[in-house]
């Protein structure tokens, strides 16, 4: 589940290294080649929709082999691509394949497990999730040093090609096959319906995709502001994105170990206060003039490794609950904590002024936001959730 999670990140960060390689190869622009990921994250987040009903009716090993078969395939022809246009495509539809590695294990882990046992097996997920921004773009630019661009599309189709294999002799189908959830449009979109109206579900969705939201804020605007305002060696940036992938990972990995004696939600409910304190203490100090680099540090470290337990708390309570239609909500889920990490970083891009302001106002609107739902919804609409699935 891991190794299918990986697929998205992977084809992201490993292939950013490459991004003047494949225009000077292409002979096209660099902002050309920016449209490559954008299609990607297109595929991305719309795939998730299509994957979570079909896994709910037909089983989660069947939707899996066809997702990761479209992204192997896409893969290859990436590798081949003749020109920019034909390379637009086929990433839409890597994008496409791969998104199936977000949505079915999620709905996996739900099915063979309750809120704290998911609680734990979210966090062992998220180590990849923090691995992946550290260790691919090293894979991609040690590819460039003695290969090609293509070398590393052509890596992505052997990494697709071994998950394809290990799901086949070692994956289990987990899906409850006396109760079959019949497949037809009015179901799917009533269902989702559902989802949105469930006022619970929506919350700790919404709770943990503001948080990654912040991520995705920092992700966009971190580079200009450590590296272009504060003076960091563009070569020296990777071991600060690592420092606050390494607490990412270290919070999830502690994580784990403390839902074994403590419910998921009593554990999100005293992190969760961290993130929206801290960064609105820094917002408010870079608003005065008070701005410096060690504060901007402590700030950026303490959210994002407090990523490390919102994340998988709040994704194992939201779907605790949806055992029937496990895939439908992780796809709805996926879908909507994707968009809302994407539109974090559309903000950031368009309230651009030079300062720091907008990073750490959008990082802080997301802490805040986030604090608000847990507190004044999830709250009030508690029900007992389940210890086994």
């Amino acid at each position: 589940m891991a190794a299918l999670t990986a697929m998205g990140a992977l084809s992201i960060d490993m292939y950013l290294p490459s991004f003047s390689f494949i225009a000077k190869d292409l002979g096209v622009g660099s902002n050309t080649i920016q449209l490559t990921l954008s299609t990607f994250l297109i595929g991305l987040a719309f795939g998730q929709m299509f994957y979570g009903p079909i896994s709910d009716r037909f089983g989660r090993k069947p939707p899996l082999y066809f997702g990761i078969c479209l992204y192997v395939v896409s893969s290859l022809g990436c590798t081949l691509a003749p020109n920019i246009e034909t390379l637009l495509v086929l990433r839409f539809f890597q994008g496409l394949g791969g998104s199936s590695g977000m949505v079915i294990p999620r709905a996996v882990v739900r099915d063979k497990m309750g809120a704290e046992g998911a609680a734990r097996a979210f966090s062992m997920l998220m180590l990849v999730f923090g691995l992946a921004p550290i260790l691919a773009p090293f894979i991609g630019g040690l590819l460039l040093t003695f290969s090609t661009w293509r070398a590393i599309f052509a890596t992505l189709t052997v990494f697709g090609a071994i998950c394809l294999i290990c799901t086949h002799r070692v994956m289990e189908e987990t899906r409850d096959q006396v109760h079959v959830v019949p497949l037809h449009l009015g179901r799917v979109l009533r269902q989702y319906l559902g989802l949105l109206r469930h006022r619970q579900f929506m919350a700790y969705v919404l709770c943990g995709g503001l948080i990654q939201a912040g991520l995705f804020a920092y992700i966009s605007g971190g580079p200009f502001v450590l590296i272009e305002l504060h003076g960091i060696k563009p070569q020296n940036f990777g071991f600060v994105f690592g420092a606050n992938a390494i607490g990412l990972i270290t919070c999830s990995q502690i994580n784990a170990r403390l839902v074994i004696k403590r419910s998921a939600d009593r554990v999100l409910g005293k992190i969760i206060w961290i993130p929206a304190i801290l960064t609105t203490i820094v917002a408010l100090l870079v608003a005065c003039g008070f701005e410096s680099l060690p504060l901007l540090l402590i700030g950026f470290f303490g959210f994002l490794s407090c990523h490390g337990f919102v994340g998988p708390n709040a994704s194992a309570i939201a779907l605790a609950q949806q055992g029937k239609q496990a895939g439908t909500a992780a796809a709805l889920m996926g879908t909507l904590q994707f968009g809302i990490g994407m539109l974090s970083g559309v903000v950031m891009g368009l309230w651009h002024d030079g300062t720091a302001l907008p990073l750490v106002t959008v990082m802080a609107v997301c802490g805040v936001a986030a604090l608000l739902l847990y507190r004044y919804v999830a709250r009030h609409t508690m029900q007992t959730v389940p210890r086994q699935a």
